[in-house]
């Protein structure tokens, strides 16, 4: 059951928005021109501030990510394998429970067309797996969290970009853009993908064996455990605050399968308090 959310928060910034992320149509909506200037998120409460977040609520900068990290590193790990049938879940098109809402595109797409072949759907590592050498090992390579359904082509044109904005539209993208060393997600997600890097920043901090994952304000970070561009996820986490689909899912995977939370859906503003 979702907990009960005490929460005073602006409502997307577009219709479109809101439409892609709740309904999942199964044609991209158009995208809209983003905005030029954000305000600051608004403070939240939620059930969980006395209990899970209680050693973090009232904290900011270097003290804040750090009880973070010690909050949402007790997990249930999952494997590989695993991913799949936990996507299905996380992701269902709450219009068509046959399906799932792939991030990028907004497509609702059969939970079983998936793999690796042309109208497939696969398994997206929103923290590019080169960027730290994590692959798909138990951990940060199979934290769902950042892991989510998109299709096959439109995955292979992300690679292992980093996040900013500009470039060309992607074909079945949906909306999105991309470069020679950027990729910039459609606008109803635009949101939820910069909440998934704040979290890969928080929860791997160079423990359990792998690298010490850090946003930067750089594109082209190659193989480093650096993902940005900082400016631009730190907007797009203003502009696109968390929807219901969104918050679904981090409940979902708090109460089926990694028993941890992503902290910035349930508190956007946390990302300003720390970077």
């Amino acid at each position: 059951m979702l907990a009960i959310r005490m929460r005073t928060r602006r409502h997307k910034a577009s219709a479109c928005a809101t439409a892609a992320a709740l309904t999942a149509l199964a044609v991209p909506a158009l995208t809209a021109t983003p905005a030029t200037a954000t305000t600051p998120a608004t403070a939240t409460n939620t059930a969980y501030d006395s209990t899970y977040y209680k050693n973090a609520v009232g904290k900011t900068g270097t003290a804040l990510k750090s009880s973070l990290h010690t909050i949402i590193s007790s997990q249930t790990k999952l494997s590989y394998s695993g991913v799949w049938n936990a996507l299905k879940a996380t992701d269902q098109d709450p219009r068509n429970s046959n399906n799932v809402v792939l991030l990028y595109s907004g497509l609702s797409r059969g939970k079983s067309l998936n793999g690796g072949d042309t109208g497939d759907w696969n398994r997206e590592h929103v923290w590019a797996q080169s960027h730290g050498g994590f692959g798909t090992s138990t951990g940060p390579g199979t934290d769902i969290h950042h892991l989510r359904p998109t299709d096959v082509q439109v995955n292979s044109i992300r690679g292992n970009k980093d996040f900013d904005n500009g470039g060309s539209a992607v074909s079945g993208g949906g909306g999105s853009l991309t470069d020679s060393d950027s990729f910039e997600p459609r606008d109803a997600v635009k949101g939820d993908v910069a909440r998934m890097i704040f979290y890969m920043a928080v929860r791997y901090e160079g423990g359990d064996g792998w690298a010490d994952l850090e946003v930067n304000s750089s594109v082209n970070n190659g193989s480093n455990p650096y993902m940005g561009k900082l400016s631009a996820l730190k907007a797009w986490n203003e502009q696109d605050p968390p929807d219901a689909f969104e918050e679904r899912r981090n409940q979902v995977i708090y109460d089926s399968y990694q028993h941890n939370r992503n902290p910035f859906i349930d508190h956007p503003e946390w990302v300003e308090a720390i970077w």
